[in-house]
């Protein structure tokens, strides 16, 4: 669990009720079912339309890692890695193949079975690169819903804003309905801005910053196996990736 993001959205959300109440209003004011169907209902809709289902799929399924990232421990993959070399220093090559069925992560796996058989230090790095560059393409795609999200909010809030002061104007001879479209008006704008700024940008830059890291945390593995490849230290394979890791 990623405790400082939901601290980070708890204190965004309590900081705006709390000043809404210190202000003299009531939380109840900022309540309006209409507004939010119009603000995420319109936003949702502008989001699918500019993307494929294989992006908004991945954009949806990827929001669990703000609150429960993927692991993203380097230095329990640098152990692995100077374990292997170690085991391939030892034993060789071939010794590495019984410990593949053991991996879960794909990606590990395919490198591992590169290096069991034995293929080229310089083809290694290359395959496994063009797989991180497609991988890192398509989750960047999925994280830029979020960010196009952010930018669609607050101008469907605005466009909420003016039906609301349509219905207003629609019913000018009937005061008792006029609190109604106005209240709709302003708090479809709140809520675009405010997702937009607290929810819907925030999750982008997590995403993006944490395929940014899954992405370094690849590339350090390519150096471990072309390290193991060429048949280097382990000292100096450990030593190499610890500078991924700050």
């Amino acid at each position: 669990m990623d405790s400082i993001s939901l601290v980070g959205l708890t204190l965004a959300v309590s900081a705006i009720l709390v000043g809404q109440v210190l202000e003299g209003g009531h939380v109840g004011s900022l309540l309006q079912p209409t507004a939010f169907m119009i603000v995420i209902g319109g936003t949702l809709g502008a989001v699918m339309l500019q993307s494929s289902v294989r992006v908004f799929r991945t954009g949806m399924q990827m929001i669990r890692w703000v609150f429960m990232p993927p692991p993203l421990d380097y230095e329990s993959l640098i152990a692995d890695v100077v374990g292997w070399s170690n085991v391939a220093r030892k034993e060789g090559l071939l010794a590495l193949e019984s410990q593949i069925p053991s991996i879960e992560d794909p990606f590990i796996r395919k490198g591992l079975q590169l290096l069991v058989d034995g293929v080229e230090p310089e083809r290694l790095r290359e395959v496994l690169e063009v797989e991180i560059d497609t991988w890192e393409g398509q989750m960047k795609q999925g994280a830029k819903i979020w960010e196009a999200a952010g930018g669609y909010a607050p101008t469907i809030g605005i466009l909420g804003a003016v039906l609301g002061l349509i219905h207003v104007m629609e019913n000018l001879a009937d005061p008792s309905k006029l609190g109604a479209g106005i209240a709709v008006a302003f708090v479809a704008t709140i809520y675009g801005v405010g997702f937009a700024n607290l929810v819907f940008l925030p999750v982008a830059k997590k995403l993006l910053g944490v395929i940014g890291t899954l992405v370094s945390m690849r590339e350090m593995l390519v150096d471990g196996l072309v390290g193991i490849a060429n048949g280097d230290n382990p000292r100096i394979i450990e030593s190499r990736l610890k500078g991924y890791a700050g």
